[in-house]
């Protein structure tokens, strides 16, 4: 493993309440927030927003609120911030038009205000009367940042519960690991546990970062991100209310333990199931 030379690398991440369909006024209370959490803290190394925290989760309004990437409200407003502030920003997501499709995409700028990636929602919830797979677009890859030395895989909300795209970022050299979500609250035992676990399973620091906020049909967001660290220990959490999440995180301790107890060497090949 490489040696990080800046031991104290300051996360940041933000939790919203998106108001549904309000998009200039969540653009609006988006910005307030980095802006304070950021002086709060003394600024950050990396900011990290939840999903679709533009319009809130109503898969029925996204195509309304659909922007192209290139002359997108939100990004744009996000590239000022990280220029200002000199921080990189997971931006969350949020619903962009290419063509005639819609992708749950997550923008990613750097310190200098520029894009400099994009990661698209790889697997859609359409149980339980959501149907987010029948107006967006399945991503095809995962996409691992590097930004400032560190590499960080995004996830979006759903694509949690499935394990093998987290691994995947770990085989590929990932530091951190991002889950960026809307997560109802009567899933928080579903949450905590697959966030936890995905931080153990692969020995690698964690955002878990979900909306607080009530929903279109009554529901309310959980509220209850985290910040955890590879073994599993809570940095930092926040239950529900609007506000940000920091923890300094020493990577090299990372590295320490991964050396330690080597995990992916004990992955085997192939884990045919033998039927009986």
């Amino acid at each position: 493993m490489g040696i990080i030379q800046k031991e104290a690398v300051r996360l940041l991440a933000i939790q919203m309440e998106a108001l549904i369909g309000e998009f200039d006024l969540n653009i609006d209370t988006m910005k307030n927030l980095l802006q304070a959490n950021l002086k709060k803290y003394g600024g950050a190394d990396f900011v990290f927003l939840p999903e679709v925290w533009t319009v809130g989760w109503h898969p029925q309004i996204f195509p309304e609120h659909a922007e192209n990437i290139e002359n997108s409200k939100a990004v744009k407003m996000l590239k000022g911030v990280a220029k200002e502030y000199n921080t990189n920003i997971i931006g969350g997501s949020f619903i962009r038009n290419e063509g005639d499709k819609l992708y749950n995409t997550c923008p990613v700028i750097n310190r200098d205000g520029e894009l400099v990636a994009t990661y698209n929602k790889n697997h859609l919830f359409s149980y339980y009367g959501a149907n987010e797979g029948s107006f967006i677009t399945k991503g095809k890859n995962p996409v691992m940042v590097e930004l400032d030395g560190i590499k960080i895989g995004i996830t979006i909300c759903y694509d949690i519960r499935f394990p093998e795209i987290f691994r995947a970022y770990r085989k590929a050299g990932a530091d951190i690991l991002a889950n960026l979500a809307a997560w109802g609250k009567s899933k928080k035992i579903p949450w905590d546990s697959m966030t936890t676990s995905r931080a153990v399973e692969n020995q690698s620091y964690m955002i878990a970062l979900t909306q607080t906020g009530l929903l279109a049909d009554g529901t309310e967001n959980l509220g209850h991100s985290m910040i955890l660290d590879y073994e599993g220990k809570i940095l930092d959490e926040i239950e529900e209310i609007e506000g940000g999440i920091y923890a300094e995180v020493d990577l090299n301790k990372m590295y320490e333990f991964r050396n330690k107890c080597t995990i992916l060497k004990d992955i085997k090949e192939s884990y045919e199931v033998i039927v009986k």
